[in-house]
């Protein structure tokens, strides 16, 4: 049987294969026990028609070795075509993004000497759902989903890798001071898992000024765990404070399979100029041969590493007079860490890696979940409209309003505008109108729901979507207007 362990292997576009030929040159020079399947994706396989960018040749691969070491690709600019790591990461479940964004002054040149954290991005979710409509002539939607398991999932592996590493303070960043529902369902399960790490420091921000103190004074955080959106951004702005995003890694797990690759993108640009940082997807690589179980290997390319930034011996991004020695290309980077395998780096942290492996659900069943009791006591009914102003509005949906119902108020994008709007507030043609119980809090039924849109439609309004305001165990499931 067998020793090495398999992994399937992108090459990308762009600058991809020249860092992919560096990395496994590497990591294998290092000793790593690998198997490898070479796949295609990107570009090549976008041009022969497939909008995923991948075939299903290829997706054999990654469910046979669920370890993949991928290359940056190019995604097609234009409608028609989907990310291939965003499909990637939510086919395969890989939930968790990890970040590492450290310091090494001082042989890379930055502001920040004490920076030594790990951004924790929940991966699945959010606004990169992709779930987006054009529902007027001037208003278009993406949804923002937060579920509680999918919370719970990148809460507790941020605190299980915090526990692993030995970090000692785990920070959520969240916005629920205005989404008051879904990043309030993100703090709330933070706060509730937190209470099983007695050992770890807690500390939760609102993101903008998170991200200011984030971007100032690094040194105040540890382990960061964020939702989708937040953790894209905010890792990139960490990563290049280390000097590049050239420099970062990251790793994407799941339960039963992991990715792994640079943060930057493909650089077609600096593509076959023998002039890119492989460090990113090397630093990968490091993160992947800890995961598959070879942290020998993984410590010992790293140290390499570390010991290759310590003597000077960088890449053109992040080159600087008068600290760097020699300025390198791809290869001669890769040749220069080849040659101080099994050196450890003088000044900066030695690297040790250990096995690391959670599963923070196993074989999950939303069925099984204890239900609340739900009632439904409205519905927001969105409208189509240009005809005029809110007041006639809200004059015209008075004669629609069916028996059991009340017509509560009227919003536009957000803001409360009948009845008792102000002049002042800018419309567009984008109308809520919400339609709740006569009898505050009493449950409605579908039916009545129905009748009412079928007489808002007999008036001649164009209904683009509907969304049915229910209680949760007593709690309103819904926000209210602003003004309301």
């Amino acid at each position: 049987m067998s020793d090495k362990t398999p992994i399937t292997v992108a090459y990308g576009d762009g600058i991809g294969p020249e860092i992919m030929k560096v990395t496994l040159d590497v990591i294998q020079a290092a000793g790593a026990k690998l198997e490898i399947e070479e796949i295609e994706i990107g570009e090549k396989v976008y041009a022969r028609g497939n909008t995923a960018g991948i075939e299903s040749s290829s997706w054999e691969s990654l469910l046979r070795t669920r370890v993949f070491l991928k290359a940056p690709i190019t995604t097609p600019q234009g409608g028609g075509f989907k990310s291939l790591n965003v499909t990637t990461r939510k086919t395969l479940g890989l939930y968790a993004n990890v970040r590492p964004c450290v310091s090494y002054y001082p042989f890379i040149d930055i502001k920040y000497p004490e920076m030594d954290l790990v951004i924790m991005r929940e991966n699945e979710e959010d606004t990169y759902a992709g779930i987006e409509h054009r529902q007027t002539d001037q208003v278009t939607q993406c949804l923002k989903l937060i579920t509680s398991p999918g919370s719970e999932k990148i809460i507790r592996y941020a605190f299980e890798y915090a526990r692993a590493n030995n970090r000692k303070k785990v920070t959520c960043f969240v916005k629920d001071n205005i989404m008051k529902i879904t990043d309030g369902l993100f703090h709330r399960i933070f706060n509730e898992v937190g209470e099983e790490y007695p050992d770890i420091e807690k500390e939760s921000w609102i993101v903008d000024i998170g991200a200011a103190k984030l971007a100032t004074a690094p040194e105040l955080f540890d382990v960061v765990v964020m939702e989708n959106l937040y953790g894209d951004i905010l890792s990139d702005v960490t990563a290049q404070m280390t000097g590049s995003v050239g420099l970062a890694g990251s790793a994407n797990i799941g339960d039963r399979c992991a990715m792994f690759e640079a943060i930057h993108g493909s650089a077609p640009r600096h593509a076959g100029k023998n002039t890119a940082n492989p460090s990113g997807l090397l630093l990968a690589a490091v993160m992947m041969l800890a995961h598959i179980n070879q942290g020998d290997v993984a410590s010992k390319v790293h140290n390499a590493w570390l010991k290759t930034i310590e003597d000077g011996i960088h890449t053109k991004d992040i080159y600087r007079e008068g600290i760097s020695k020699l300025k390198a290309g791809t290869r001669e980077f890769g040749e220069a860490v080849i040659e101080r395998l099994g050196q450890k780096p003088s000044t900066l942290k030695e690297a040790s890696y250990k096995p690391f492996n959670v599963k923070t659900f196993d074989h999950y069943d939303y069925r099984k979940l204890k239900r609340a009791e739900k009632k439904t006591v409205g519905v927001d009914i969105f409208l189509h409209w240009y005809h005029g102003t809110a007041n006639e509005l809200g004059e015209k949906l008075k004669s629609t309003v069916t028996d059991g119902l009340k017509l509560v108020m009227i919003s536009n994008r957000g803001v409360k505008v009948w009845p008792g709007g102000l002049e002042e507030t800018f419309c567009v043609d984008h109308w809520r109108c919400r339609f709740q119980s006569a009898n505050d809090g009493e449950e409605i039924t579908h039916n009545q729901i129905i009748a009412q849109m079928q007489k808002i439609t007999d008036a001649g309004f164009d209904i683009i979507k509907t969304e049915n305001l229910c209680t949760f165990d007593g709690v309103p499931g819904f926000s209210l207007a602003q003004g309301q």
